[in-house]
């Protein structure tokens, strides 16, 4: 792989469009990749994952190449670095370190993690190594779990289900004073924020919970325009209370589907 990689980047003999390429413009394709994984991994299709697993390492071997032309890093280093990461962050596997629990362990990987981000000369601030880049949920639990590493955090999860009240209280406050959208926004993000922190603590990760819900809409949906098909009647054509009738055999032909 790092040999195809190295002559589809060759200055003279390579691909014209593989030698244009920057870490810019094929950071799309990384992270198109990386769905694709997510969606094999969905549907339990290994040889799928097979496959799309091998396009999220051409990926990687691309940057890894294009680092390598500059004189930053090669794929080596990437190897190379992973692997002390891991060695370094496992003390109980690779050395003489015992945890009483998962608890402990998960306390001692949090703190080398802490370690490690005040090594990195451009991190700065408590939630420094957070990307601002990550997918919104996936985010917002990020820096959930590490306000709450430092006490910051509620005791029990039943202790949320009134915040979400009162964050749903206050969009409804918005919208009826007619605020501005961008406070409407707001408060709907606040709502959202309280429904990760509740995700959070039941050990659920959003970011999962919501592309599985997703998945469920979109299946339950396209039940409804066949059951609403073979009636005769299309979905453009068809009144809410057909498409509610129909939705509600969906749910009930995916619980008698899964026995409960």
């Amino acid at each position: 792989m790092l040999n195809i990689m190295s002559r589809l980047r060759d200055p003279t003999g390579g691909c014209p469009w593989d030698i244009k390429q920057t870490w810019q413009t094929i950071l799309p394709y990384t992270l198109e990749e990386v769905y694709e994984v997510a969606d094999a991994v969905d549907r339990h299709d290994a040889v799928a994952l097979c496959d799309e697993l091998g396009d999220l390492l051409f990926q990687i071997v691309f940057m890894a190449q294009i680092a390598s032309e500059q004189g930053l890093f090669d794929f080596n280093d990437v190897a190379a670095g992973i692997s002390r990461k891991m060695l370094r962050r496992h003390p109980h596997v690779f050395g003489d370190t015992v945890y009483a629990d998962e608890r402990e362990q998960k306390q001692a990987w949090d703190a080398i993690k802490q370690t490690e981000r005040g090594t990195k000369k451009d991190d700065t601030g408590f939630f420094a190594g957070i990307p601002a880049a990550m997918p919104a949920l996936r985010r917002s639990q990020k820096l959930q779990r590490r306000a709450a590493a430092v006490g910051f955090d509620w005791e029990h999860w039943q202790q949320v289900i009134p915040k979400i009240q009162e964050e749903l209280d206050e969009v409804v406050d918005a919208v009826t004073n007619d605020e501005s959208q961008s406070r409407i926004e707001e408060e709907v993000g606040d709502v959202l924020m309280g429904a990760t922190n509740l995700a959070r603590l039941l050990g659920v990760n959003a970011e999962n919970a919501l592309r599985l819900s997703n998945q469920k809409f979109e299946r339950r949906f396209g039940r409804v325009e066949a059951i609403l098909a073979a009636q005769g009647i299309s979905l453009e054509a068809a009144a809410l209370e057909q498409m509610e009738d129909a939705w509600n055999i969906a749910k009930q032909e995916e619980k008698q589907t899964d026995g409960s």
